[in-house]
């Protein structure tokens, strides 16, 4: 097999992990010295670990929060600022895809948006179909898309065992956030 391509990736499923796995495959692209971007759909304004930590990484690792957080119960009947603030997301993740300046990109808990009304599925897939031939495109986030899975070349699914929430213990710096 010789055959190289940017690749479509899910990691998907209700299990912990899923963008976990995406920044160890960033990680992997910049040990090559290659650029990546992260575009985070939900994450907002909380101080993530991975923020602090891929600043040492820059240039060829960039993370942009670009949601207000997280949705809550307002997800399933979103407010016409959370539709525009994924909207704009869109837009800028939609200029970068197509800018060629990245090897990978990240885009971190779109299906979520997409799950959630907030993002056309089809404005997803056109891009994705339009991506530079060498561009490697993941999408995180639960309930995946059928139409995304068949797009995609690698689907991943997390499925949970056990959580220690369940057990009444609380998020874990380095863990969780």
């Amino acid at each position: 097999m010789s055959k190289e391509k940017g690749l479509i990736i899910v990691h998907t499923g209700t299990g912990k992990g899923k963008t976990t796995a995406a920044m160890g495959m960033a990680l992997r692209t910049v040990g090559h010295n290659l650029k990546v971007l992260m575009a985070q759909f939900i994450k907002g304004s909380w101080k993530y670990g991975e923020l602090k930590a891929i600043k040492r990484l820059h240039p060829h690792f960039e993370i942009v929060p670009l949601g207000e957080g997280f949705l809550g119960s307002n997800r399933k009947t979103p407010t016409q600022d959370q539709i525009q603030l994924v909207v704009d997301a869109w837009e800028f993740c939609k200029e970068k895809v197509r800018s060629g300046q990245y090897n990978m990109i990240i885009l971190d808990e779109i299906n979520y948006v997409i799950d959630y009304g907030l993002l056309p599925l089809d404005w997803v897939l056109d891009t994705l179909q339009k991506k530079p031939a060498r561009l490697h495109v993941v999408l995180t986030g639960r309930n995946a898309h059928p139409r995304i899975i068949e797009a995609a070349d690698l689907v991943t699914e997390m499925r949970e065992l056990k959580h220690p929430f369940k057990s009444g213990i609380k998020a874990q710096r380095g863990i969780e956030y």
